[in-house]
C-alpha cells in the first residue's frame, strides 16, 4: 500500500488527473446483486461507408445508425485515409463527430478504430457523453493520442444507464488529420438490469472491463512514455516497456463469459500495434535462449473466439520464462484461476515481472534476443481478485474480498513447488514494483485487503 494516508487527502485529484483509458465514472449505478446484460446498440457497428460529405464545413451526415453532426471533418475515401471499408471519418483542427440522437437504454462502452492520416503527424482526441440530448457534455476517460498510420482500437467505459449520446473530439487543434472508423456502442439490456439465471442460482457471468480495478503504473498511450506505454486489446490491457521488450504488466477480467472451445491458435507473432519504428520482438528472438515464450494472459483464458485467442500470442504478452516455471508452477496457478470461475466466481488478474536475470535451461541470463535487447525477469508476480458473479465490480470489492498475490522466482528449480509457497501481500508487490494496485478501490478498503496474505 503506497502512501495511503497521502492518497486519502488527494484521492479526488488523483482520480481526475489519472491518464488511462479507464476512469471511474462519477455516475456509477447503485450497487445491485444482479448482473447487467449488455449488447451492441441497434444499427451498430457504424462504419460510415454510406455517408456523403466532401467538405470540412460543419454539417450533418445520415447513416444506418442515425444522424451525426460533423464539424471540421469530411468522409475520407483516399488511399491515405485509414479505414476498415471504403470510407472513414477524416477530422482536422478541433473537429467534432457528434450523435444527433440518443441511445435510449444507455451506453455502457464505446469502441472505435483510429489512425493518423498517412501524410500527417500525431493527433489527440477525446470521448464526451451527454445525458440531456446534447445540452451539456462530460468527458469520458482520458485524452488519447494517435501516433500510427494504421488503425488502432480505442475503448472507453461510459457506464451511463440512462438515455445518452456521445461526441468524439479532436483536441490538438492542428492541421494534422485523424481518421475515425467502425464505432461500436454497447448498451444495456431491456430495463438496464435484467439477468439470466445460471444453475448455481447466481447471475449470468458477463464480460467486464479488463482495467476496472485501476491502471497500476498510470500507463499512457503516448510514445513519449516508451517504458510505460498503454496498449488496449479486446482480450486484455497492458503496459509495454520498449526498453525491456516485454510488458510491465498485463490486466484482464476472467469469467466463463470469456471462455469457449476455440482451439489454441499457437501463432506467436510480433504485435502489429506497436508504434512505428519501435523494435517488434519476434518468436525467433526466444529461439535457443533456454527460456519459454511465457504468456502473461494465458491462451486458455481467451478461447471464446479465434481473434481473442490470437491476441494472447502477440509477443507483447510474452516474457522470457524458465520452462519448468512456465509449464508447472505457473500453469497450475492459471488452472486454479479458471477453477474459481467454474465455482461461480469471476476474477480480475494482473500479472507482471520484477527485476533482471533468471535461470532457464542454459543457466542464468539477463538478456536474450537477436540484439540482446529482451530483459529476462528475476521473478513473475500475479494478483488475483476473487468476486462472486455480478455487476458494479469495483463497488463489490470489500474488506472481506479474497486476494491472492504471488511472487515466484524465474528459475527452473521452482517448477515442482506449489505456488502457495510464494504468496505475498499486495503491499509487498507495491513495494517491489513501485505500482499502485487496485487504485480504483476505496483507500480504506485497500488498507485492509492489501496488507494481508491470502489463504
Amino acid at each position: 500500500m503506497l502512501k495511503k494516508l497521502t492518497q486519502i487527502l488527494t484521492i479526488s485529484l488523483t482520480l481526475s488527473s489519472c491518464v488511462s483509458v479507464y476512469v471511474p465514472p462519477t455516475n456509477t449505478p447503485p450497487r445491485t446483486t444482479q448482473s447487467i446484460q449488455t449488447k451492441v446498440a441497434a444499427n451498430f457497428p457504424e462504419g460510415f461507408d454510406d455517408a456523403s460529405k466532401s467538405r470540412y464545413e460543419g454539417g450533418n451526415i445520415t447513416v444506418s445508425s442515425g444522424q451525426w453532426y460533423l464539424e471540421n471533418g469530411m468522409m475520407g475515401s483516399a488511399d491515405n485515409d485509414q479505414k476498415d471499408g471504403v470510407k472513414s471519418i477524416r477530422m482536422k483542427e478541433t473537429a467534432k463527430l457528434r450523435m444527433n440522437f440518443d441511445i435510449p437504454s444507455g451506453i455502457q462502452q464505446v469502441r472505435f478504430k483510429y489512425g493518423v492520416y498517412q501524410l500527417d503527424k500525431e493527433s489527440s482526441f477525446e470521448l464526451w457523453a451527454s445525458t440531456n440530448s446534447g445540452t451539456s457534455w462530460n468527458k469520458v476517460g482520458s485524452t488519447m493520442t494517435a501516433t500510427d498510420k494504421s488503425l488502432r482500437d480505442a475503448l472507453f467505459n461510459v457506464n451511463l444507464q440512462q438515455s445518452a449520446r456521445i461526441e468524439i473530439r479532436k483536441t490538438d487543434g492542428t492541421a494534422n488529420r485523424l481518421n475515425i472508423d467502425n464505432i461500436i456502442v454497447m448498451t444495456y439490456g431491456s430495463g438496464g438490469s435484467t439477468s439470466t439465471p445460471i444453475p448455481n442460482g447466481s447471475t449470468k457471468p458477463t464480460r467486464d472491463d479488463n482495467l476496472a480495478l485501476g491502471n497500476p503504473s498510470n500507463a499512457v498511450t503516448n510514445t513519449s512514455y516508451s517504458d510505460n506505454y498503454l496498449m488496449v486489446k479486446n482480450a486484455f490491457t497492458l503496459s509495454y516497456n520498449k526498453n525491456k521488450g516485454t510488458a510491465n504488466w498485463v490486466s484482464w477480467h476472467l469469467s466463463t463469459a470469456w471462455q469457449g472451445d476455440t482451439p489454441r491458435q499457437n501463432d506467436f507473432r510480433p504485435d502489429p500495434n506497436l508504434p512505428e519504428n519501435w523494435y517488434e520482438v519476434t518468436p525467433s528472438d526466444y529461439s535457443r535462449s533456454g527460456f519459454d515464450r511465457g504468456h502473461l494472459c494465458p491462451s486458455s483464458d481467451r478461447d471464446a473466439t479465434i481473434e481473442e485467442n490470437q491476441e494472447t500470442f502477440f509477443m507483447t504478452n510474452m516474457t522470457p520464462q524458465a520452462p519448468e516455471h512456465n509449464q508447472n508452477i505457473w500453469k497450475n496457478l492459471e488452472e486454479y484461476e479458471r477453477l474459481l470461475t467454474e465455482q461461480g466466481n469471476e476474477v480480475y488478474i494482473i500479472a507482471g515481472t520484477i527485476g533482471e536475470g533468471g535461470s532457464g535451461t542454459d543457466g542464468f541470463m539477463k538478456k536474450i534476443g537477436k540484439n540482446n535487447n529482451i530483459t529476462v525477469p528475476a521473478s513473475l508476480w500475479k494478483i488475483i481478485v476473487v468476486l462472486p458473479v455480478g455487476q458494479n465490480d469495483v463497488q463489490r470489492v470489500n474488506e472481506n474480498t479474497r486476494i491472492i498475490a504471488v511472487n515466484i522466482p524465474n528459475d527452473n528449480s521452482v517448477g515442482g513447488n506449489s505456488w502457495k509457497n510464494y504468496r505475498v501481500s499486495v503491499d509487498e508487490l507495491e513495494r517491489l514494483t513501485g505500482y499502485d494496485f487496485l487504485s480504483n478501490v476505496s483507500v480504506e478498503i485497500q488498507g485492509v485487503i492489501e496488507g494481508r496474505i491470502g489463504n
